[in-house]
């Protein structure tokens, strides 16, 4: 068997040297298990760890576990197997933890086992504490060459092991691994060298090599997450680079520490579950990862439960699978009307499970109690009662509360209400409000206080969902339901509506027809009925007002315009006097019978004939406004008086309603005849009419039609009235040329003349409305005497001789200005003005052009004075250009006052 190098052991002594604690005897004890009869291979290690701080004799009191369960430690530190394994890999990492019960000292190491072939010995068993010999820590990779004395070595099948490096290692760095060497180093010097992933491929120089004396280095820290292996290959050169040896490769192994927590996948995780589940209900499953190598006990997870909130009805509702995180229910009584909603705290530790050394993490289970229909609802009274008037639908008598333990606006919640006895016609139903989850119970077929005065109604309530199993239906689930019917007056009505009867036209006024008369429903008041007329369009009948009889107040007349296929109607009222009054309306119908009341009427009433016989004849029938049998057929005849008719004329029978109407003689002259016919009819009697036909007889072309002379002719214009008429046409149509064209003339005239005015002085386009009406009464407040003309001219004619005032009106004669005419003509308007302006300019009371006018006075003897003396403040020098900057409004002003140059 191939037993730990000194490589190794030095390794152990490091890790153990790496801060955690120093172990100052170190021995191995070395045993063999047989996996199998027929195996190879086998699991040869059994480790003692002692620890001691002075020497190796004293270490009672430390107590040792191991991260795996298929080891332990004894109280003496031997590492044993629990049980025949199976290993899976060439090596084994297996943590180990020692304390100090006393002291409560703690120190944590890792022992890397290996697995080597089974050796064909003979039985031989090491014994604790001989182990073999240390081997040197130099690798011999190559092949053994002749030694000195001629010999030659058998050939040694090397098998290189891989190199394991600790992650997080705290060095110091370069911190050496192994030394490779060739034995042809005693010959010529060689150079070795490295490549690879972690040497010369990035990442670089993570692994160095001296090249003299093959000491293989590692530089810094090594982080297994981020990289498990490497694979380098080792050269062996000479001193010209030239291949002594054949690359050998090298596997470096990062071995795993425990550095990283387990990591949950979401921190909060939302699960739900049945209320009264039964235990071993699945509800959810929580998973953490974990990036530690999960072959190991650094990367196996396990899961346990730390808090469940609120623990009720028991500390221990739920529990989870340690190994897959799947959370179950482990207790009864989940009820979601005593509790909703769970908040689980999970924890997730590496080290599968070991609180002492393994990291941890948790998270957040949210369950959900969901609800299921195990509530059944119940009526909150066992009776209600309600009242309804009479005749009345949709209206709610009733509100049936109820009670659900449920979830709310549910379908283990939402209540449905039925009658299941009481209601046998099916007036009452019971609705459900959606917001309250009462039950509304509603008229929909009216109800009669004379047939019914009280309901007995039995009410079921159930759940839009079926009752979970198991669940029965709760004697609070029916209630009575109490409804009192409420006398309202009714309004009488007819037994027969619409009432039909049937008789002859004709009838003379006051005939009785029938009675039509009304019912009163309310049988338990004493209540008369009074009738009268509502619609009655002809105005044929009239109603007694106490018994309904219906008699005629005129004849009725079948072919009147009111009546409809034979039919005529009348709507009549029957009120009663109850408080309120309450009427009712029916409706009476007389089928009228036909009798022979009409006589037949000819038809067409005009013709046009040919002033010869045998080229057309005019086709006659004739209308009756009765009907079968007192119509058709007709006879046709004609009178004989005059003596003419029959000697022009002649009628031809057809059939029963038509004959033909002709000529007799051979030739009438053109003109407009009345053709008198006797039309009979068939009834009984018959009846007989004479109607007069106007018949055109006009010469006629050789189809048989009228000529448009003849026509004219026919109509009985001669030619000098048809030329008049036409001259006449003529007459009015040139006036009215005429007027057009004298209408065009003067309006262009009117445009052409040339204004009398010049349009600049036409102030007309001047005059500017400001609505200003003045101010309100507040503002009259002033002495108005003030403003009045004065009585006296006194002050102005004793005033001394001298300048006047320019703002003064002199005292003198008023001129005459000529007065306008009231239509002055247009010829006249230019001597107007300038009479108007000869008398302005010899007006000697008119102010000055520039001077300042008066426009009222204003009294005399102001204690100011005049102020005609005062001159402006302002000097010559006054720069009036800002005008400009005002906006063209002010442009006159710069243009008068500003600083250009004067002309």
């Amino acid at each position: 068997m191939k037993l730990a190098s000194e490589a190794e052991l030095s390794y152990l002594t490091w890790a153990l040297n790496g801060g955690i604690m120093k172990i100052k005897c170190l021995k191995l004890v070395f045993d063999c298990f047989s996996y199998h009869a027929n195996l190879t291979r086998f699991f040869c290690l059994l480790l003692s760890v002692l620890v001691k701080f002075n020497s190796c004799g004293a270490n009672k009191g430390i107590r040792y576990e191991t991260n795996s369960l298929d080891f332990k430690v004894r109280a003496d530190g031997t590492v044993y197997a629990v049980h025949q394994l199976q290993m899976p890999s060439k090596q084994m990492i297996l943590g180990v933890t020692a304390w100090d019960p006393q002291t409560r000292d703690r120190w944590e190491a890792i022992a890397r086992f290996l697995v080597g072939e089974k050796l064909q010995h003979s039985g031989h068993k090491n014994v604790p504490g001989e182990g073999p010999p240390p081997q040197s820590d130099t690798l011999l990779p190559w092949r053994q060459h002749h030694n000195a004395n001629g010999l030659r070595r058998q050939k040694r099948d090397w098998v290189i092991p891989p190199i394991n490096v600790p992650e997080n290692s705290r060095g110091p760095f370069p911190q050496q691994l192994v030394r490779i060497r060739s034995d042809k180093d005693k010959e010529i010097h060689i150079r070795y060298s490295i490549t690879g992933v972690g040497a010369d491929q990035p990442p670089m120089e993570v692994f160095s090599i001296d090249p003299v004396s093959g000491r293989m280095y590692v530089t810094r820290p090594m982080d297994r997450e981020e990289r498990a292996s490497y694979h380098l290959r080792a050269h062996a050169v000479d001193m010209n680079g030239n291949k002594v040896e054949n690359p050998i490769d090298l596997y470096i192994y990062v071995i795993d520490m425990n550095d990283n927590r387990p990591e949950f996948i979401n921190q909060v995780y939302n699960g739900s579950v049945d209320e009264g589940s039964k235990p071993g209900t699945y509800v959810m499953t929580v998973t953490a990862n974990d990036a530690d190598d999960s072959t190991t006990a650094n990367g196996m997870v396990r899961y346990r439960i730390v808090t469940q909130t609120p623990q009720s009805p028991s500390q221990n509702m739920f529990t989870i699978n340690s190994e897959t995180g799947d959370i179950v229910t482990v207790a009864a009584g989940l009820d979601r009307e005593k509790v909703q909603q769970y908040i689980v705290i999970v924890q997730a530790t590496d080290m599968e499970g070991n609180l002492n050394y393994g990291l941890s993490n948790t998270a957040t289970a949210i369950i959900t109690v969901t609800d299921v229909n195990d509530n059944p609802p119940e009526f909150t009274t066992s009776t209600y009662s309600g009242e309804v008037p009479e005749n009345r639908v949709e209206v709610v008598v009733a509100n049936l509360t109820v009670m659900d333990r449920d979830q709310p606006h549910s379908p283990n919640w939402n209540a449905i209400y039925r009658i299941i006895s009481g209601d046998p016609s099916g007036h009452f139903t019971v609705r459900t409000d959606p917001v309250t989850n009462e039950g509304m119970v509603t008229v929909v077929k009216a109800v009669d206080y004379e047939m019914n005065r009280a309901f007995m109604l039995t009410v079921m309530v159930s759940n839009q969902a079926p009752l979970a199993s198991g669940i029965q239906m709760s004697f609070q689930s029916t209630a009575g339901v109490t409804i009192s019917v409420m006398d309202v007056n009714e309004a009488p009505y007819f037994p027969t509506n619409h009432k039909l009867i049937r008789l002859e036209e004709g009838v003379p006024t006051g005939t009785v027809l029938t009675t039509f008369s009304a019912v009163d429903p309310d049988r338990f008041m004493q209540q008369a009925v009074r009738y009268s007329k509502l619609s009655d369009p002809a105005n044929w009948l009239n109603i007694n007002a106490t018994n309904g009889q219906i008699t005629t107040a005129a004849v009725l007349d079948r072919e009147s315009d009111y009546i409809k296929n034979n039919v005529y109607e009348a709507t009549f009222l029957a009120a009663d006097n109850g408080i309120p009054p309450a009427s009712g309306t029916g409706t009476l119908q007389i089928y009228l019978i036909d009798i022979n009341d009409n006589a037949p009427e000819l038809l067409p009433k005009e013709a046009q004939i040919c002033e010869k016989p045998n080229l057309n004849v005019i086709n006659i029938t004739a209308a009756d406004a009765d009907i079968d049998p007192n119509v058709g057929p007709f006879v046709f005849e004609l009178p004989s008086v005059p003596s003419a008719v029959r000697k022009n004329w002649t009628i031809t029978r057809l059939n029963g309603d038509y004959a033909q109407l002709s000529l007799r003689i051979m030739y009438l002259e053109a003109g407009v005849y009345d053709v008198p016919i006797i039309v009979t009819d068939s009834g009984n009697p018959p009846l007989y009419n004479t109607s007069i036909i106007k018949v055109k007889v006009c010469p006629c072309d050789e189809n048989g039609d009228c000529t448009t002379i003849g026509a004219v002719a026919a109509a009985g214009l001669g030619t000098g009235a048809i030329i008049a008429i036409l001259i006449c046409i003529i007459i009015l149509l040139t006036m009215v040329l005429l007027f057009v064209v004298w209408m065009k003339r003067r309006e262009k005239e009117r445009h052409t003349k040339q204004l009398l005015i010049d349009p600049e002085d036409d102030v007309r386009d001047n005059i500017l409305k400001y609505d200003e009406e003045g101010g309100g009464e507040e503002d009259q407040d002033y002495d108005l005497s003030q403003l009045q003309q004065p009585e006296t001219m006194d002050h102005v004619l004793n005033k001394a001789p001298g300048v006047r005032r320019v703002d003064e009106r002199p005292i003198g004669a008023e001129p005459q200005y000529p007065i306008r005419p009231v239509i002055p003509h247009p010829g006249d308007i230019g001597d107007f003005i300038n009479e108007g302006l000869r008398a302005a300019d010899n007006d000697p009371t008119a102010p000055p052009y520039d001077s300042l006018l008066v426009f009222d006075y204003e009294g005399s003897g102001s204690t100011a004075g005049s102020v005609s003396s005062l001159n402006s403040s302002s000097s010559g020098d006054q720069d009036y250009d800002y005008l400009n900057d005002w906006g063209p409004r002010f442009k006159k002003l710069a243009d008068m006052y500003g600083g250009g140059e004067e002309d």
